[in-house]
C-alpha cells in the first residue's frame, strides 16, 4: 500500500474497495482453514424490515461479499407493517441459533417500531455491528469486543495505509454512536489526541484546520472545503449524498468537497469507494471473529 504521511504527495487516495477486496480474501482464506478441518462456515442473519430502497440495495450488497468470502447469510425480509413483537421473537431465534454467528438488523427501522429496544434485544456476542449498549461499553472500557463498523474500517484503512495516529490531533466531526463517539475512542487507543465538534461548536472551520487527522460524520454536504484543511492533513469521509444533475443523472458524494479537499490533504477518501466498502468489509470480519469464539 502506500508509505506513511510523512512521504506522502499531495492527495493521495485511500482506496476502501481495494483494501475490502483484500480483507474479503484474508478472511475466505482464513474461512477455508476451517472448513477443511471440518467444520461449518461461519453464518450470518441479516434481518430487512420494509421497503426501503436504499436499505435494499445495502442488504443486497452485504449478502453479496458474503458470498465472496465464504459466510453462509440467511436474509430474513419482512414486512413494515410487522409488528415488534414478531421482530423480537425472530431474533430471540436467531439468538439461539448454532449456525449463525451474527445478526445484522438493517436500519433505519420503520418509524413504528422500537430501534434501541430491537437492537438491545440482539445477543451481544452475536451484534456484528457493534451496537448493542455491551458492546459500547467494553469499547469505551478499553475491552475486547465487537466494535461498530465504520469505525472499525476506518481504523483498518488507516492502518493499511500506515497513516500515524499516535501523537497527532485528530477532529472528528460529527457525535452519533455510529461513528462520532466510537472512533473518537477507538483513535484515543491508538494515542491520538482527539476532539469531538459538531453542529453546536464554535469555530468549526477554525477547528478543524488544527486537525491532523480529520474523520467526517456531519451528514451535510460537501460542507468541508479546502480551508477547512490543515495542509497535509489526512481526510475520512463518512458521509454519503445522493445529488440530482441538471441532466437528470444523479451523482453520490460526501461531507467533503473531494475535489478541493484532494489539493490540500496528504491521503482523503473517495466518495464512494472509501469507508463504505470497508463497513461491509468489518461487518464481514465481525461476523468471522464471532465465528472463531464459537465454532466447535
Amino acid at each position: 500500500m502506500a508509505q506513511t504521511t510523512d512521504a506522502v504527495e499531495i492527495g493521495a487516495i485511500m482506496d476502501g474497495t481495494e483494501s475490502a477486496k483484500l480483507i474479503r480474501e484474508e478472511l475466505a482464506a482464513e474461512i477455508e482453514q476451517y472448513v477443511a478441518k471440518g467444520k461449518r462456515r461461519p453464518g450470518l442473519a441479516v434481518i430487512l424490515i420494509g421497503d426501503n430502497p436504499a436499505s435494499q440495495v445495502y442488504v443486497k450488497n452485504k449478502v453479496l461479499a458474503c458470498k465472496k468470502a465464504g459466510i453462509e447469510s440467511h436474509l430474513h425480509q419482512l414486512p413494515g407493517d410487522i409488528s415488534s413483537d414478531q421482530v423480537l421473537k425472530l431474533i430471540a431465534e436467531l439468538n439461539e441459533r448454532q449456525d449463525v454467528d451474527g445478526i445484522l438488523v438493517q436500519l433505519p427501522l420503520p418509524s413504528a417500531l422500537p430501534t434501541d429496544l430491537i437492537l438491545e434485544s440482539v445477543d451481544p456476542g452475536k451484534d456484528v455491528d457493534g451496537l448493542h449498549t455491551e458492546n459500547m461499553g467494553l469499547l469505551f472500557s478499553g475491552k475486547k469486543g465487537l466494535r461498530p463498523c465504520t469505525p472499525r474500517g476506518i481504523m483498518s484503512l488507516l492502518e493499511r495505509y500506515k497513516v500515524c495516529i499516535e501523537g497527532k490531533n485528530a477532529v472528528v466531526i460529527g457525535r452519533s454512536n455510529l461513528v462520532g463517539k466510537p472512533i473518537a475512542m477507538m483513535l484515543l487507543e491508538k494515542n491520538a489526541t482527539v476532539k469531538i465538534c459538531h453542529s453546536k461548536s464554535p469555530e468549526l472551520a477554525k477547528q478543524s484546520r488544527e486537525a491532523d487527522l480529520l474523520i467526517v460524520a456531519a451528514g451535510r454536504k460537501e460542507m468541508i472545503k479546502a480551508d477547512w484543511i490543515k495542509p497535509g492533513a489526512v481526510v475520512i469521509d463518512v458521509g454519503i449524498h445522493k445529488e440530482a444533475m441538471p441532466d437528470g443523472q444523479s451523482r453520490l458524494c460526501g461531507d467533503v468537497d473531494y475535489e478541493q479537499a484532494k489539493k490540500v490533504a496528504s491521503f482523503i477518501t473517495p466518495v464512494p469507494g472509501g469507508v463504505g466498502p470497508m463497513t461491509v468489509a468489518m461487518l464481514l470480519s465481525n461476523t468471522v471473529q464471532s465465528y472463531k469464539g464459537r465454532v466447535k
